[in-house]
């Protein structure tokens, strides 16, 4: 997956993307992404609710009839769901032979029904985030090559944002399919200031709902210590990303090394994997730099081997709140199996539905 990229943190009205630099030697000047860039309707409690009070709910939960010029219509939510599950053995491989018979889709614990399958290579809008904070200077060079070489490795047909993010976050490279471009916006990297991932997530996580240009839609998150300059906290990235019905976040935490403080690390790792988990994303740890190439590879493949499921949902989206999912899978000659997927979601559409007619 190429690269492109950019990010948010507070409210300072900013306009522009930065412009790309004629040679490698002038990078442009490039604006804090801190404008809110939000596509969707603001999730908060008291905004939908205070919406609801002045305008009544806009859906009715269940089917109604309706009749229209002598044609009677059933109208009901249909709401699609739609997963990026990753199946694995006893032995942590991809198993990719499975077809739609083989998966059970939940949600809140009753049956749904699965209504696409799909188990091919579909192209992906990326987003590429990485920490340039002062204490990934040292970590550059090995970083670049590793996202360099994940891009190669990636669908002709994909699109990728790069994003750099210390106190703030910036765009070093709006979306492309162009190795190119990838390695020019990474010369834009600066390290230095504090690591604000959650600001970066939320903003990232916006762009995306509003500009990619493909429904499968990834963030790989690459960084070498916790949050400790954003204004949002990891409980609210989780819901925001949720709210927006993706995307799947992948991350790289390169928590290593005799200086590296072990209780500081521990929680550092537990985030990134809540950040995984919650999403159906995965999460890596390398051992050293000699191994970031290695697990950019192995999020490659495992992002272009997914299978593809949706569902409508038997639960009518004006109800609203959270809905877990569980996903299982069982194959002939295999033993137990794992799917990791998303862990839930929110509604984000209060209710819709057409149907058919009859005199």
């Amino acid at each position: 997956m190429r690269a492109a990229g950019w990010l948010m943190v507070v409210c300072l009205p900013v306009t522009g993307w930065a412009q790309q630099a004629t040679t490698a030697q002038a990078a442009p000047q490039r604006p804090s992404l801190t404008v809110d860039r939000d596509p969707v309707a603001s999730p908060d409690p008291d905004v939908a609710g205070s919406a609801a009070a002045e305008t009544g709910p806009q859906v009715q939960a269940g089917p109604t009839i309706s009749k229209e010029g002598g044609t009677y219509t059933l109208r009901q939510d249909a709401f699609e769901v739609r997963l990026n599950a990753s199946v694995l053995d006893g032995g942590g491989k991809a198993v990719q032979t499975l077809d739609k018979d083989a998966f059970r889709v939940y949600e809140d614990g009753v049956p749904q029904t699965i209504t696409s399958f799909r188990h091919e290579d579909l192209p992906v809008s990326l987003g590429l985030l990485i920490d340039s904070s002062g204490s990934m200077y040292d970590k550059r060079a090995a970083v670049e090559k590793a996202a360099v070489n994940l891009v190669k490795l990636s669908n002709e047909a994909d699109e990728e944002f790069l994003v750099d993010f210390s106190w703030e976050a910036y765009i070093d490279q709006d979306f492309t399919s162009s190795v190119d471009k990838l390695q020019q916006g990474l010369g834009y990297v600066k390290s230095s200031g504090g690591t604000a991932i959650y600001d970066a997530l939320l903003a990232s996580a916006d762009y995306l709902a509003k500009n990619a240009k493909h429904p499968k839609q990834v963030l790989l998150i690459v960084t070498d210590g916790e949050d400790n300059a954003s204004s949002a906290t990891l409980e609210q990235a989780i819901r925001r990303i949720q709210d927006l019905d993706g995307p799947v976040i992948y991350c790289v935490g390169l928590l290593f090394g005799d200086d590296a403080d072990k209780r500081e690390s521990r929680h550092a790792r537990r985030v990134l994997e809540t950040l995984a988990g919650q999403t159906g994303g995965a999460a890596y740890f390398p051992k050293s730099l000699n191994q970031v190439d290695e697990v950019a590879a192995e999020v490659a493949k495992d992002i272009r081997s997914q299978y593809t499921i949706t569902y409508h949902s038997t639960k009518s989206p004006a109800l609203g709140g959270y809905r877990e999912i569980h996903v299982e899978a069982k194959g002939k000659g295999f033993g137990r199996l794992s799917v990791r997927t998303r862990t839930g979601y929110f509604p984000k559409v209060a209710g819709a539905g057409v149907a058919a007619a009859g005199k």
